[in-house]
């Protein structure tokens, strides 16, 4: 039974050796039916926190499951040892995956839960979502600047997740925050001061943020690396490619960049206008990583 093997949810997994993907994603006995009647139900939160996840994992675009993820993100009864709300994050990560512009205030309200892993996720969903009605509650979540972005005592993160809301605050093209956005360019944490250079770069275009990227893929940590490519990736950063190419991370990783920056430029091309040279460079150097 699903209830069995999920004691404790995504610990249970981390357990197992497994991730969630790896345990259930491709089981064919789970269907779209089985996953909204687990939803929906209250008496097993085990299964109600997988189907949230399965539910964003593959789209499943359907009226009822967004109602019922809607109120998964009210959910009082999955708790944490912490305090935390599992079933809440998966139900904001869900809905930014669906696409559906009317969980937006659902979204917005999730940006004061007390759980920082919840906020988190709304905001990340938030920026998926890509509704502007976002941008004053996501600014609010940067009061105090950088002063204020500390590590909370006895926790692995800082009082808000400045990584998530300053990529949202990008990608809605909130130029009217830049000003609170730029400081966070000096922020002691590396993930959180690329964040802000990608930001930036998106609300002004102005290269030398984009810059500061190419030079985060020399940072030692593997893991600010890979922030740093997906980054550019996001951005479609086109100076950066060449740096990409030759960063020390996996190919796979470089690849998905690269796209991102294939993508994003041959999108700004006219249909007629064909591949044009920085195209094919890009191309050139995908092909170099196969």
């Amino acid at each position: 039974m699903l209830k069995a093997i999920m004691v404790s949810h995504s610990s249970q997994f981390k357990l197992m050796g497994l991730s969630a993907d790896d345990s259930f994603a491709d089981n064919p006995a789970y269907t779209v039916e089985l996953a909204l009647n687990n939803l929906q139900q209250t008496d097993d939160p085990g299964a109600r926190y997988y189907s949230a996840w399965w539910i964003g994992r593959f789209r499943v675009d359907d009226p009822v499951a967004i109602d019922a993820l809607m109120m998964a993100l009210e959910d009082e009864s999955d708790r944490s040892p912490d305090g935390g709300y599992p079933l809440r994050r998966n139900a904001a990560k869900a809905l930014g995956k669906l696409g559906d512009r009317r969980v937006v205030p659902g979204l917005l309200k999730a940006l004061e839960c007390p759980d920082y892993y919840v906020r988190e996720s709304a905001a990340q969903a938030l920026e998926m979502l890509g509704d502007s009605r976002a941008i004053e509650s996501l600014v609010k979540l940067l009061d105090g600047g950088v002063e204020a972005a500390q590590q909370v005592t006895g926790k692995p993160h800082l009082v808000q997740p400045y990584e998530a809301i300053l990529e949202a605050l990008g990608t809605l093209n909130a130029t009217e925050a830049s000003g609170l956005i730029e400081p966070f360019l000096e922020h002691f944490i590396p993930k959180v001061k690329y964040a802000a250079a990608r930001a930036m770069y998106q609300l002004t275009g102005n290269d030398c943020y984009g810059q500061r990227l190419v030079l985060a893929l020399q940072e030692k940590d593997l893991q600010v690396r890979r922030s740093a490519l997906m980054d550019m990736g996001a951005i479609g950063y086109l100076n950066g490619a060449e740096a990409i190419a030759n960063t020390l991370a996996e190919n796979s990783l470089k690849l998905i960049a690269l796209k991102g920056i294939l993508e994003s430029h041959v999108g700004q091309q006219s249909v007629n206008s064909g591949l044009s040279e920085d195209s094919i460079r890009v191309m050139k150097l995908m092909d170099g990583l196969l």
